[in-house]
């Protein structure tokens, strides 16, 4: 599996598992069925409800914890200072069944989240989370973060796909040495009949999502599709026996039309 490394020496795998909206037994097959594929990076958060099943298949699997990327992320109703955050994701070890995690994010950015870094930059300092970052932080947000942190964000995970590209942010995230992740990064199946793409993807015999997520990686990010559909799970994961070319590439780089299919950042109101 390629990976990226992060600004402090820990490699991150390009291709991961997306979990959100798995719950219960449907989350803990599929994760299951992603590990007999050959995936090792999982996204969970704790507001997705399925930190236990995550875990669980993981344990079950037999591989030794080391071979996974584990990434979980604080939410919001958690971003409730110090010893909050600390017991919040100790609750979040626990229910993985794990002594770390590979990567902890503050999911959206609020008012505290300057607050809440700092407890961050803790749990990065006693070893339990083997690197920090952000999720849906735009350029302001990350600004914030730069005027208190001691240790600087490895990751900025952001809705990113060919209709919402997000240039200037990911241009900005380079600058400063944090990589790249982007969700929904086949645009929720919205890019499916655009005719380009189609085009593009019969070329190479490959789906219009395979296709996507190969232009993520080749620009430089970091992936996860979800999927609940265990042939996908498959197919999301095939998508290293060829590349785009310079023209491909840019043909797909023109559909940036700056639609937003989440939830934008700006409206939780972070910057005072």
């Amino acid at each position: 599996m390629l990976s990226k490394q992060l600004n402090n020496g820990v490699e991150i795998p390009v291709l991961g598992f997306g979990t959100y909206r798995l719950l219960g037994q449907d989350a803990y097959d599929i994760v299951t069925e992603a590990i007999k594929v050959g995936y090792r990076h999982f996204d969970t958060a704790t507001v997705y409800n399925n930190e236990a099943e995550v875990g669980q298949a993981i344990l079950d699997s037999g591989i030794e914890r080391e071979s996974f990327f584990v990434t979980t992320k604080l939410y919001n109703d958690d971003q409730l200072g110090h010893d909050h955050i600390i017991q919040t994701f100790e609750k979040s070890l626990d229910l993985l069944q794990m002594d770390y995690v590979d990567l902890y994010l503050i999911h959206w950015p609020l008012p505290v989240s300057k607050e809440s870094w700092k407890a961050l930059e803790e749990i990065y300092k006693s070893g339990k989370a083997r690197a920090i970052g952000l999720s849906n932080f735009e350029i302001e947000h990350l600004k914030l973060i730069e005027e208190i942190a001691t240790v600087k964000p490895m990751v900025n995970q952001f809705e990113r796909h060919p209709y919402l590209q997000q240039n200037e942010l990911h241009d900005y995230c380079v600058e400063q040495g944090i990589v790249c992740e982007a969700w929904m990064p086949i645009a929720r199946g919205e890019a499916n009949n655009e005719p380009q793409l189609i085009d593009i993807s019969n070329k190479h015999n490959k789906t219009v999502p395979q296709i996507l997520l190969r232009w993520q990686i080749q620009s430089g990010y970091v992936v996860f599709p979800k999927t609940k559909t265990l042939t996908r799970v498959q197919e999301n994961f095939d998508i290293f026996d060829f590349e785009l070319n310079a023209a491909e590439m840019e043909i797909i780089n023109s559909l940036d039309s700056q639609t937003r299919y989440g939830t934008d950042p700006r409206k939780y109101n972070f910057v005072e």
